[in-house]
């Protein structure tokens, strides 16, 4: 493709569908803003009422209006990074996400079948964005122009993990989103038959309340929830500046998904590519995206049921050795394969798909 064609990034006008309008979820802060802000990018949260030339989507946008068929402009990119498309269509929550968001306000018209409204927006799209290689396949089938592409987590990974001795109890750490914290019910059985030989502690890091419906309703306490499932859990408030540092303080992460919801087990390698790049090391469970990225680092801390959970936490808790290896080697992997010129790379490769080009000027050094 010869770049004379291409339109410069920075002269055209953009607008963003946030996740947040904050900009403080991670889906904005690691994902399109955070390009946008390596490549001096300016951009807007997008009016549909305004005319742009492009518009960079997430699944924070109402799909009921960008969905709608248009003109060639604006040039439309749907960051769409979760399993949606896996559901099965008999799926009551499933059967029921078009009408709650459409009786919430989320949505300004009516999509009773949201599979079909997410299938409109990646067909209506000129580019989507996935996660996974499951996830690509299924878009495929709307839209020729799609783009894997993790999440940028060096604002995150401020620490990194150099001393591999155990503590005393020892401690496990799980971090993720507030609304994922069941999964961690996935381990009770294996650290119940652990517990005399192994004192543990199980330190959590999230946010402490959420919202289980729509974002909106149904307000809870995690610190309750983490408490019903564990004797001796420390939970830890989630924060940019000090996350790093209290996940190293710990020694082994855990990473389990139910495999049995094909949601959770369609997601993506990010959060054990964020842990790695600190240098810890991971137990996680056997989704394809784990198991693709535990074997390209040469390791294989994956668990599909109890008993390879409580065998790969003995392993681990056992020998010094195996918890630094696993850490190095996760490190080392993520290190040279995803480097932020790579990730940055990526993303300029999409815009050139449609006709954008990005200036060495805007180019900051990394």
């Amino acid at each position: 493709m010869s770049t004379s064609n291409l339109q410069d990034l920075n002269q055209v006008s953009i607008g963003y569908i946030p996740i947040s309008n904050s900009l403080n979820s991670p889906g904005d802060k690691r994902r399109f803003p955070y390009y946008a802000c390596k490549r001096n990018l300016h951009f807007e949260i997008a009016d549909p009422s305004k005319n742009y030339d492009l518009v960079v989507l997430t699944q924070g946008a109402d799909l009921s209006v960008w969905s709608q068929e248009r003109s060639e402009r604006p040039v439309i990119v749907y960051d769409f990074i979760d399993s949606y498309l896996a559901i099965p269509k008999s799926n009551l929550k499933g059967l029921s996400r078009g009408l709650a968001k459409f009786l919430s306000g989320q949505s300004k018209y009516l999509k009773l079948n949201y599979w079909n409204a997410i299938a409109d927006m990646c067909s209506r799209a000129d580019a989507v964005v996935c996660s996974t290689e499951e996830q690509k396949s299924d878009i495929l089938k709307y839209c020729s122009n799609v783009h894997i592409i993790l999440d940028a987590h060096s604002c995150v990974a401020r620490s990194i993990k150099t001393d591999y001795t155990c503590n005393r109890p020892f401690r496990l750490v799980w971090e993720g989103l507030p609304q994922n914290i069941g999964s961690l019910r996935l381990l009770s059985i294996a650290l119940n038959q652990l517990r005399d030989a192994y004192p543990i502690e199980v330190h959590i890091v999230t946010d402490q309340f959420y919202n289980r419906f729509l974002g909106k309703y149904g307000r809870s306490n995690i610190l309750n929830l983490a408490k019903k499932m564990f004797s001796d859990v420390h939970f830890h408030e989630w924060n940019e500046s000090t996350v790093s540092d209290i996940i190293c303080s710990c020694d082994l992460a855990v990473i389990p998904l139910d495999l049995s919801d094909p949601f959770a087990a369609g997601k993506p390698e990010n959060k054990l590519l964020l842990l790695w790049r600190m240098g810890m090391p991971v137990i996680t469970s056997s989704t394809p995206a784990y198991l693709r990225a535990m074997n390209s680092a040469g390791m294989n801390y994956t668990a599909k049921d109890d008993q390879d959970w409580l065998a790969l936490l003995m392993k681990l808790i056992q020998n010094y050795d195996y918890r630094e290896k696993a850490g190095l080697m996760g490190k080392t992997y993520v290190q040279n394969k995803y480097s932020e010129t790579n990730l940055l790379a990526q993303w300029d490769s999409l815009f050139a798909t449609l006709q954008f080009q990005i200036r060495d000027s805007q180019k900051l050094s990394l």
